[in-house]
């Protein structure tokens, strides 16, 4: 192998810095991008309709046959790394001991798959409350968090998919924004020494409810938000617990002399799975979304006839002035409503999506997986397996020996990825 083999590609290429791509390309290109995410939202919205009945058959499998061996704590427990990042050791335990139940919809779409939007979700969590598993929640009912005669707290959470479109206070270009939204859900907890959230949670919901007193049924300004006593409130809890994980981060990094320590996920580490609950995202109205989502579409129509808009025109003349886009320039406009420092749990739609898209959905492949690492259980149960992996023993058929070599290395270093252990019966 010659010396140059070792220069990544890129570097040997001498590639320009700006590739040479004309407007019209440049049009292509981006129409092309935005037909492709209509159609995966067009597939998301059909395919809901196929899963349903099948979601639903799962839950009364659960119901009926797997309650009983912790099927949501064993999936909580082997969840996947985008999941289990946020979960503290403190978070497991109350998952292990008293989930009982996690239901995942989007509940937007009609029953035919073919209107309403694929993107908004619902979760709703059941949680045990008898006295022999629950040392956390309160059975008393409020609007979230309703006490069932049965002895369950059922805790909703929805989300709700929004577009806007504004100008950049730095340089006026427009901006676009999308995403999911919520608002917060309050917990009832026993008392404020078991709230794993460290009252974080009922901060933000505080604060969310100051906000629908001083509107009256109307959007508050960023200026009627800021002078709430209770946005101060949240601001300051969220510094404090940050500071408080920054802190142990730093004695952990003394003690173990580990330089290679990530002090990004050691803060959220300091956050509780539970604070998610409290999560908001951008302050943007439905009215608000669906006039941005017709003024891009009036935008886009205009790209498609080969018309010029006002963005490239923008960009011709900020080019034309030597003046370089910057990712700052967006940046400095994210916390326009004043609810960035205010989020207990800026991550929270990364979350919903990977709790929609990989635990919900592969539910059962994470609750057999959990079988197979029984020390984190300290469990005698056992799962047979065969029945999925069949009975065929014969050698050299389609490669069975690299096909079972390689299964093999993937299973080492899964299982090399630590588990949070829950305890279950």
């Amino acid at each position: 192998m010659s010396s140059d083999d070792r220069v990544p590609l890129l570097v040997r290429a001498e590639l320009p810095r700006k590739p040479p791509v004309t407007k019209e390309t440049a049009r292509e290109i981006a129409l092309l991008e935005r037909e492709i995410v209509d159609a995966e939202v067009k597939a998301l919205r059909a395919s809901v309709s196929l899963l349903r009945p099948l979601y639903a058959r799962r839950t009364a499998l659960i119901t009926a046959k797997l309650t009983e061996t912790d099927f949501w704590p064993r999936v909580f427990s082997h969840a996947p790394e985008e999941v289990d990042k946020f979960i503290l050791p403190s978070d497991a335990d109350i998952i292990g001991s008293c989930l009982r139940n996690l239901t995942v919809e989007r509940f937007s779409v009609n029953g035919k798959g073919d209107e309403g939007e694929p993107r908004n979700l619902r979760f709703t969590f059941e949680f045990k409350t008898d006295s022999e598993v629950n040392e956390w929640f309160d059975t008393g009912a409020d609007e979230n968090a309703n006490a069932s005669a049965d002895g369950i707290v059922k805790i909703v959470k929805e989300f709700y998919w929004r577009k806007s479109i504004g100008r950049s206070e730095r340089n006026g270009r427009r901006r676009v924004w999308e995403g999911l939204v919520s608002e917060p859900v309050r917990i009832q907890w026993r008392s404020k020494e078991v709230d794993p959230t460290k009252g974080l949670l009922d901060a933000a919901c505080n604060l969310a409810e100051a906000e629908r007193k001083v509107g009256d049924g109307k959007k508050v300004t960023v200026e009627q938000r800021l002078e709430l006593s209770e946005y101060e409130t949240v601001v300051t809890e969220v510094a404090k617990v940050e500071a408080e994980a920054h802190l142990h981060a730093d004695c952990s990094d003394d003690e173990n002399n580990d330089h290679d320590h990530d002090h990004d996920e050691e803060r959220r580490s300091g956050i509780s799975f539970f604070a998610w609950f409290g999560y908001r995202g951008r302050d943007i109205s439905a009215e608000e979304s669906e006039a941005a989502v017709k003024e891009d579409e009036v935008y886009w129509a205009k790209v498609a006839r080969g018309e010029e808009v006002e963005e490239e025109k923008e960009k011709e003349e900020a080019e034309k002035e030597g003046e370089e886009e910057d990712e700052d320039d967006y940046d400095d406009d994210d916390d326009e409503d004043g609810l960035m420092n205010a989020d207990i749990f800026p991550d929270g739609d990364e979350l919903a999506v990977a709790l929609s898209e990989d635990l919900w959905e592969n539910a059962l492949k994470y609750y057999v997986q959990s079988f197979e690492e029984k020390d984190d259980f300290g469990s005698d149960n056992e799962f047979d397996m065969d029945w999925m992996n069949g009975d065929d023993d014969e050698e050299g058929v389609n490669g069975d020996d690299d096909e079972e070599d390689e299964k093999k290395s993937e299973d080492e270093n899964e299982g090399n990825r630590p588990r949070k252990k829950v305890k279950t019966s």
